[in-house]
């Protein structure tokens, strides 16, 4: 993105979800949705987007969430990573979590998707 021809700001955006099961099937439909949301909310291109850090559960082993997001058209320049989230007793279970890093207009107010019982981690969001 020319950042000089457009009036931008750095920004971390959050988001979270859940899955179904512990499957490359419920995995993908899981990140794929979330990162629909998180792009049509904040109404980001992959120019915009500047690196993603995904973290999950123990209980999600089966496939790699950053190798689903690489799949998108556009977004072979994008930073991926992959992590395990900590253990934390009671933790919502079968979670992905997200923070990406885009550059949005300076007027545009951040939109941070948390989607099924992830709604439950941040209720004013």
């Amino acid at each position: 993105m020319n950042c000089q021809n457009e009036l931008t700001y750095l920004c971390a955006l959050r988001g979270a979800t859940t899955c179904e099961n512990n499957s490359v099937e419920s995995i993908t439909s899981a990140v794929e949705e979330l990162l629909v949301e998180l792009v049509s909310r904040n109404n980001l291109i992959p120019d915009q987007i500047i690196s993603i850090t995904f973290s999950v559960t123990s209980d999600l082993d089966a496939c790699f969430p950053a190798s689903i997001a690489r799949k998108n058209t556009g977004w072979e320049k994008i930073a991926l990573l992959d992590c395990q989230q900590m253990f934390v007793k009671d933790d919502l279970p079968k979670c992905i979590r997200l923070l990406a890093y885009v550059s949005l207009p300076n007027e545009q107010i951040p939109k941070n998707p948390y989607l099924g019982k992830a709604k439950n981690l941040r209720p004013d969001r």
